[in-house]
């Protein structure tokens, strides 16, 4: 994955550009595309910012982390369900959510959700 430019770097295209300087005048004299040129002096101007956005990371586990309760109540009264069927009864409560976030959930708070199959329950009876 491809590295944000140094800071200096942005801050220097900017101030060129803030004393005069075309962007693409800017962008030659500092070796970089002139789309670079333009989209950082447009951060500049829009938000007063020079520096990179964070980039890649997680961007919206967040949104179902402030649901966590909500989340953990079902799953707590009914630990069998399947993730589809937490689903199904989350979005009846307002809360939409995909299987695959539920299961990332899940595994970021070290929760395991095993169900016994009947093999399983058949042993589980013949060690006791």
């Amino acid at each position: 994955m491809p590295s944000a430019m140094s800071a200096d770097l942005r801050e220097r295209v900017v101030a060129a550009i803030e004393a005069g300087a075309s962007r693409r005048e800017a962008a030659r004299r500092f070796e970089v595309s002139p789309a670079s040129a333009v989209r950082w002096h447009e951060a500049f101007v829009r938000e007063g910012r020079t520096r990179a956005k964070p980039m890649g990371g997680d961007q919206r586990s967040h949104a179902i982390e402030t649901q966590a309760d909500l989340i953990r109540k079902p799953d707590e009264a009914q630990p069998g369900l399947f993730l589809r069927e937490l689903r199904a009864q989350l979005a009846e409560r307002g809360l939409r959510v995909g299987v695959s976030s539920l299961s990332r959930f899940f595994k970021r708070h070290g929760i395991t959700r095993k169900k016994l199959g009947r093999q399983s329950s058949l042993f589980a009876k013949r060690r006791v």
